[in-house]
């Protein structure tokens, strides 16, 4: 398996997300789901830095290299406990016309972390620990947003027909 590829393909993948995000924040009704998106917006440049740092260090002659996610997680990394207390108080305000948008949030980051994993089984070394820490990463996001969509989805299954 060649994990340049992996790296370029998982590059062109964040940077497909982060657009998703950057674009679908503006359009949601939900303060929690809009700011969500936000950081997740900011969540994957971080992605993107991290990838980048992997094919520098490949083109390089250096193997990947986990210590920069380390620091990166040190440093401080999206907060899925803060996202949830957010969830707790906002209550699914107007979450309901944003089901589609969270739902699309929610696959996208299932199938991030489902492709980091694959990768990660077929790879070893430094490499495999790197693309493990990816999948962790998205699974954090999948979470939140699997929260946030199911939370809009019975408030909306509560609603009388006609909204």
């Amino acid at each position: 398996m060649d994990i340049r590829k992996i790296y370029q393909y998982a590059l062109q993948r964040e940077y497909e997300g982060k657009r998703f995000f950057e674009e679908n924040a503006e359009r949601l009704n939900s303060a929690t789901a809009k700011g969500a998106f936000k950081k997740l917006a900011s969540e994957e440049q971080k992605h993107i830095e991290f990838i980048e740092f992997q094919l520098k260090s490949l083109k390089a002659g250096e193997v990947s290299s986990v210590a920069l996610g380390i620091e990166m997680e040190k440093a401080g990394f999206f907060s899925l406990r803060a996202a949830s207390e957010d969830i707790e108080v906002t209550v699914a305000e107007a979450m309901v016309a944003d089901l589609p948008v969270l739902r699309m949030a929610y696959l996208i980051e299932h199938d991030f972390s489902e492709f980091y994993e694959m990768a990660a089984g077929k790879s070893e070394g430094e490499a495999k620990t790197v693309l493990e820490m990816l999948a962790r990463w998205e699974r954090t996001h999948e979470v939140l947003f699997k929260k946030l969509h199911d939370r809009a989805f019975e408030e909306y299954s509560q609603m009388p027909w006609g909204g």
